[in-house]
């Protein structure tokens, strides 16, 4: 895997303290490096304030989850349509100043998203479990976790905030991390969206046959370039096998407006996964019928 879970700092011990010795190669290669570094951090912070066995105890009395891909299935508009709330991203700094994410889920939900995705990561989104928290008391329709997860303690603060899916990335999960993942998202009664950005990922997630919702990322989250070729290309070349396994699939990123949303559909996406464009409308709810075709 191309991506460091850990920052290379192997430690030694002197007279019972522990050192970390300097390595030539210790900060992140790219942004998705970085986010990942940074995110055991939060999670650290997290299980110190509200430890696993609380989660535990808020979970059991919540109602059971909504049907993520039955709705995108579904849908009456096609593609499918998951909006996204998100305040800020690494590559555009804050996307919306005056954000109310009550308000925005109820825009997106009275324009006719399907589904909503709220980010979760705190430094480099500026998001958290406590804004989805917010969104799923104002909301019906189903709620994905957007993050990087990388371990079963953030699905169960997913699931705790109100989420009835969550996202996980294949760029940064090792084979084992997804399978386990997916039986503890499973537990939970989680959606699993997985995402892939190139062949080799895509063909893992296929091998591993667990997932019948995959997402395609157009954005490299290296570099944070988009290019809707990615879409062409992975649905394309694997049409055979995501129809075979009749899995759902979203194209992500890059998408500002219907033609988009028609090119990516011809491509072979059921659903799509649009958020920075809807973000910066100065309507969000003129902007969501838009992109649906219903204005």
């Amino acid at each position: 895997m191309e991506i460091r879970r850990r920052p290379p700092n192997p430690s030694i011990k002197v007279a019972n303290l522990e050192y970390a010795i300097p390595h030539p190669d210790s900060k992140p290669k790219n942004i998705l490096e970085e986010i990942v570094w940074e995110k055991h951090l939060e999670v650290e912070i997290a299980r110190k304030k509200v430890s696993l066995e609380d989660l535990k105890k808020k979970i059991k009395d919540l109602p059971k989850t909504k049907n993520f891909i039955d709705a995108l299935r579904n849908s009456n508009s096609k593609p499918a349509l998951i909006s996204e709330i998100k305040k800020a991203s690494p590559s555009r700094g804050i996307i919306r100043e005056d954000f109310d994410a009550k308000m925005i889920g109820k825009m997106y939900q009275e324009g006719g998203a399907n589904c909503i995705s709220v980010l979760t990561d705190k430094k480099f989104f500026q998001g958290g479990f406590d804004v989805l928290g917010e969104v799923r008391k104002e909301i019906m329709i189903p709620i994905l976790c957007k993050d990087f997860i990388l371990y079963p303690y953030q699905l169960y603060q997913a699931r705790a905030a109100g989420a009835d899916a969550a996202l996980l990335i294949a760029a940064i999960l090792t084979d084992s991390d997804l399978k386990y993942l997916s039986k503890v998202a499973d537990h939970l009664g989680l959606t699993i969206l997985v995402e892939v950005h190139d062949s080799e990922e895509l063909e893992r997630v296929l091998n591993i046959n667990v997932f019948n919702l995959i997402g395609i990322n157009n954005r490299n989250l290296k570099s944070f370039e988009t290019d809707l070729e990615v879409t062409k290309k992975l649905a394309k070349n694997y049409a055979n096998q995501i129809k075979e396994n009749s899995i759902t699939l979203v194209s992500e990123s890059g998408l500002f407006n219907r033609e988009d949303l028609d090119l990516v559909k011809s491509y072979g996406a059921d659903a799509v996964l649009v958020g920075e464009s809807l973000m910066s409308q100065e309507d969000i709810l003129v902007g969501v019928k838009k992109l649906i075709g219903n204005l």
